[in-house]
Parts: C-alpha cells; structure tokens; sequence
C-alpha cells in the first residue's frame, strides 16, 4: 500500500480562486505587513505573502522597519494599523528582534484585524469553540482533511507539538470535529505507543524525521506541517517511507505549507466580511 498524496499546492491553488472571488464580490480589501529587521527567512515569507495577496486581489501594504526598531515605535504603528479602515487585516511577520515583547505586540493587534490568529481573544474564542480568526496552518489541515473526505468524528488524532501557532489550536479544530484527541510534546513518554493508535496523526514537532514509519498505524492519514532545512533538502518530522503504510500522506514540500499562505488570505476575507457584517465565515466553513 502507498499513501495516497494530499496534495497541499493543488488544494492552495483552489482556496486561493475562491478568495479571488470573494474578493471580488466584496470589494476592495486591504492587508498590512510588518516586517522588523533583516531575518532571511522572514523575508521569504512576507514576500510569498504579497504576492499571493496580490494576485487574489487584496490591496497588501508592504511595511519594513529596520531591526533596531523600538517596541514603542512598533506599538504605535500598530495602533495606527488598528485605526485604520482601509486595513482589514495586519500580519506582524514573527520572529521579532530580542528588544521586542512579542507577546505585547500580538496583543496590541485588534483582535478583528489579527488574520495570524495569534490574539489571546482569538485564542480564547478557540478554545470556548466559538473560533473566529485561527492561526492559518491548523486551519489549512482542516481543510485538507474534509477536502479528502477524511473522517473525524469517534477518530483517534494525535497533535505532535503543543505551540501555540499550530499544536494547540489543532488539538482544538479537530476536538470541535468530535475527534479524540492526544496532545504529544518533548515529554511525553513513549511517543510510539500514542502515535500507533492514530487514525490521524498531525506531526508539528519541527524536528527531522521524528516520526519512523514504525510509528504509524497502518491505513492512517498523516499530516506532516514539520519544514526542516538539511543540506539535501527540505524534509518534513515524518519519515517519508511512512507513506508505505500511511492510506493519505502530505508530501513535504508542496503539503501543509502552501495552505498556511492560502488561509491567511480566507482569514483576511473573514476579517473584511466581519467587519462589514457580510456573510461572516467561520473556521468551521
């Protein structure tokens, strides 16, 4: 048996046309970027961003402030951001420099402008199972899962990683599915034993190869959201031999990353539709 791939760019490609549209019928929507200082990495990303922004249509406002900018200053940009009604969403590109609180920063984003998810309203909102704006990645595997017809409901899920981006709320997506689920860290005794139980297993742990493929129940969906850079290449926290008894595998590259991208621009349109009371969708839609 061979994985059947869940082909994340694909899926990104059809969430990324049905945001155009939404952009269309709702009108003129704009994102705010900020990106503090000179992390390469970092760059990429909000480059990728923008011009997926652009091509849905979303005005995407492109800020970068050099890397010894002061908290205050970021703060009061910020504000400036929050206040302004031409902007429907603002992404504060992490991480930040060391003399930034990030913590203090994510708070200072209004919550109905905060399209990462990060907001401790938004978290709140999360966990009570009202959710709103959700961190893009968890909200992509979601996706992906109903996109294969994967079922949730009496399943058994195991979240490899407990952050706050992407291992808690998916704990909390899949939980609101009616799964069961088990939360795996760095501590957690015994990994192989939960993950063999797994009828969905989502490894976000950002270490290389830490799922074998011994560690996978046969005919199991695997999600793979790890992304770690060796000088062979991109590989993901799952051996990808795992597809050998996995039933559905994402691929790393071209899985959960390009989804993370797709549904930041979904969460900018749930913003604006929010905010203008259109129409409001949800995670669960």
């Amino acid at each position: 048996m061979t994985a059947t791939v869940i082909d994340g760019k694909a899926l990104a490609a059809k969430v990324r046309e049905e945001v155009a549209a939404q952009v269309a019928e709702i009108g003129r929507l704009g994102l705010a970027t900020i990106l503090v200082g000179d992390d390469p990495a970092s760059h990429v990303y909000i480059n990728g961003k923008h011009r997926a922004a652009t091509a849905a249509g979303i005005e995407a406002r492109d800020i970068r402030l050099p890397e010894d900018t002061g908290e205050g200053e970021l703060l009061e940009l910020v504000a400036e951001l929050n206040a302004d009604d031409s902007v429907d969403g603002i992404l504060v590109q992490l991480p930040l420099p060391g003399q930034i609180d990030e913590s203090a920063v994510i708070a200072a984003v209004d919550p109905a402008k905060d399209v990462d998810g990060f907001h401790p309203v938004n978290a709140g909102l999360l966990y009570l199972g009202t959710p709103r704006l959700v961190p893009g990645t968890p909200l992509g595997v979601m996706r992906m899962l109903d996109e294969y017809g994967i079922p949730l409901q009496g399943a058994n899920a195991v979240v490899v990683g407990r952050s706050a981006i992407v291992g808690k709320p998916m704990a909390h997506l899949l939980l609101q599915r009616h799964a069961t689920v088990t939360i795996c860290h760095s501590r957690t005794r015994d990994l192989a034993r939960h993950t063999l139980e797994a009828d969905v297993l989502v490894a976000a742990v950002g270490r290389l190869l830490v799922i074998t493929a011994e560690m996978v129940k046969p005919g199991a969906t695997v999600i793979d959201v790890g992304m770690n850079r060796t000088d062979d290449g991109l590989f993901g926290d799952v051996d990808p031999a795992a597809a050998e008894r996995a039933a559905y595998m994402t691929p790393v590259p071209g899985g959960v990353g390009p989804m993370t991208i797709a549904m930041l621009l979904q969460n900018t349109v749930s913003a604006a539709r929010a905010r203008r009371k259109i129409g409001v969708a949800t995670a669960e839609n």
